[in-house]
């Protein structure tokens, strides 16, 4: 089967289709003055773009990683996370703690779904 990527630039395409499933890179905020429930927002908003693009949605998404900068904006990504997510299909998810490339970067997701 044939891969197909979508935005590909010198270091990484924005995704990967193979076999029916589109694998996205990790997702950050070009705003980095927003706060944690912003900077989350706008990721997701990514992550619907490109799911879209790739011909899938956020109903079938089949597992996203999670990394937030600090745990203490836990309660708030995953406040805006529970109003995004599809009612009924919560993926299998992963959070955890770590130092991001930028320190004005609070968050970053990377999703892997299923295509329609």
């Amino acid at each position: 089967m044939d891969i197909k990527r979508l935005h590909v630039g010198r270091t990484l395409s924005e995704a990967a289709i193979h076999n029916g499933v589109v694998y996205l890179a990790g997702q950050i905020a070009e705003d980095l003055t927003q706060n944690i429930e912003g900077q989350t927002r706008e990721v997701l908003r990514h992550i619907d773009r490109l799911l879209a693009e790739a011909g899938s949605d956020k109903s079938r998404i089949l597992m996203c990683q999670i990394f937030i900068a600090d745990l203490k904006d836990f309660e708030g990504m995953n406040a805006v996370w529970n109003e995004w997510v599809a009612e009924g299909n919560s993926p299998p998810r992963a959070t955890v703690q770590a130092s991001l490339v930028k320190p004005e970067w609070l968050v970053e997701m990377v999703v892997t779904a299923a295509l329609k």
